[in-house]
């Protein structure tokens, strides 16, 4: 089987190929929750290898993928989906345990023994089997000879069965629901009723569901002792942003959220966050406020609600009094990410760009394979008239989204400007050299 290094090398290329075709989700709070629920369920699982990187996708399908080398990926309408927190868990425990099980590079050693594999083409294939769809990318692959079954990035059977039963316990020993796993995926086999074969949801065509499945999932959920595992109220206003996300227009999301409160909804907070957030998204400071006041008072530390506040501030003209508040929270929680984003993007309105830059760039050492946080360090230090690190922090941005020879370009740029500074020379040169390193790498695949 493959190294666990070089499974690490080819999901982090792969990686890079996947962030250069698809539309990924910006959302500092919604990605570092995220994360932290994967990272979660990883402590209480299998894997040896914990190097994860998280990619959320926004597209409104039922999707959540695993791909050899620690990546995990979410389509944020897999939140539209799971109507608790213990429900997306569940899917994204049996992508951990497909991880810890290793079965990419089990499949791919049965495999080789009929017939020879091209890494590069199954690297493509891969991408367009978690965008475009399972058929798409199984074209690609068999177009290209890469493997010759129909079935051959598809989980066998035998391989779901384990991560149904690995996953479970993960989710278990994480202290979550195991009752969560059947109730998810019949909602997910319900929605693949009325759907026409073209549209069957991508994570159902490479994880076939059946009655017998979801009877299995759910005898094996009661051979654990039953507790109570009240709602999530983090999940539900991360659920509130992902409507938002996903809505037409911020007029849509307003109206929905109105319905929500004037009918049935499973946490009338979260429903009321939302509406704070479609109302901020229309334009609407002084509407947006009054709704915020109704939940915050209960929770005055809650980031959710101190960036809502910071957002109908920055709305309204006040960037100073946004980049006050946000300061004196994030002493409570130094480098937490959703604030300091949030805290840099108050201060460059407020005409602070060069301290925003400071900001950004000590929070690049903690993120610095995140590719939103390259973007906006590129422009505060346009702002600040810092055009060698713009160059720099572009460079950054495009190789994490695949783009090498744009990357290359805005390093040969900087390296043009900078004058009788040998450790950012040396800094850029190295970025060049990794650049070559990257593509070679690719080749070797």
């Amino acid at each position: 089987m493959f190294s666990a290094e070089f499974e690490h090398q080819l999901g982090r290329a792969w990686l890079r190929s996947f962030r250069s075709q698809v539309r990924t989700v910006d959302d500092p709070l919604l990605f570092d929750y995220l994360e932290n629920l994967t990272y979660r369920l990883v402590s209480h699982s299998q894997l040896s290898d914990r190097r994860i990187e998280l990619v959320v996708v926004d597209n409104p399908t039922i999707n959540a993928f695993a791909v050899p080398g620690g990546v995990i990926g979410v389509h944020n309408g897999l939140l539209m989906y799971a109507q608790s927190e213990d429900e997306l868990a569940t899917v994204l425990a049996h992508e951990i345990a497909h991880l810890s099980q290793r079965h990419f590079s089990r499949g791919v050693e049965y495999q080789k023994s009929q017939t020879p594999i091209n890494l590069a083409a199954l690297l493509a294939g891969m991408v367009i089997m978690a965008t475009a769809g399972g058929d798409a990318g199984m074209a690609a692959i068999s177009a290209s000879q890469a493997l010759a079954q129909n079935n051959a990035l598809r989980y066998s059977r035998s391989n779901e069965a384990e991560a149904d039963r690995i996953g479970m316990q993960t989710l278990v020993d994480a202290g979550m629901d195991p009752y969560a796993a059947p109730a998810m995926f019949e909602r997910m086999l319900q929605s693949q009723r009325f759907t026409s074969a073209e549209r069957i949801p991508e994570f159902l065509r490479t994880h076939p569901l059946s009655e017998n499945r979801i009877a299995d999932t759910r005898n094996r959920a009661r051979t654990y002792p039953k507790a109570i595992h009240p709602d999530n109220l983090e999940y539900q206003l991360m659920r509130a942003r992902v409507i938002n996300q996903l809505a037409a227009t911020p007029e849509q999301a307003v109206q929905r959220f109105r319905g929500e409160l004037a009918g049935t909804s499973r946490s009338t907070e979260a429903a009321r966050y939302g509406l704070v957030l479609a109302l901020t998204n229309a334009g609407r400071a002084d509407e947006a406020a009054l709704e915020l006041d109704s939940i915050w008072s209960g929770d005055r530390d809650r980031i959710e609600y101190v960036i809502a506040d910071a957002e109908i501030d920055i709305l309204r003209d006040r960037p100073e009094r946004a980049a006050e508040k946000l300061a004196r929270q994030l002493k409570l929680t130094p480098g937490n990410h959703p604030l300091t984003m949030e805290y840099a993007r108050a201060l460059t309105r407020n005409q602070q760009a060069h301290i925003a830059e400071e900001v950004l760039t000590e929070q690049s050492k903690r993120r610095p394979n995140d590719p939103g946080l390259w973007y906006e360090l590129a422009e505060v230090q346009g702002l600040s008239g810092n055009i060698i690190g713009l160059h720099q922090s572009r460079a950054e941005y495009f190789i994490l989204n695949g783009y090498l020879d744009e990357a290359q370009k805005q390093l040969s740029y900087a390296r043009r400007l900078v004058k009788n500074d040998f450790p950012t020379t040396a800094r850029i040169d190295q970025r060049l050299a990794d650049i070559v390193a990257m593509r070679e790498q690719m080749e070797s695949f």
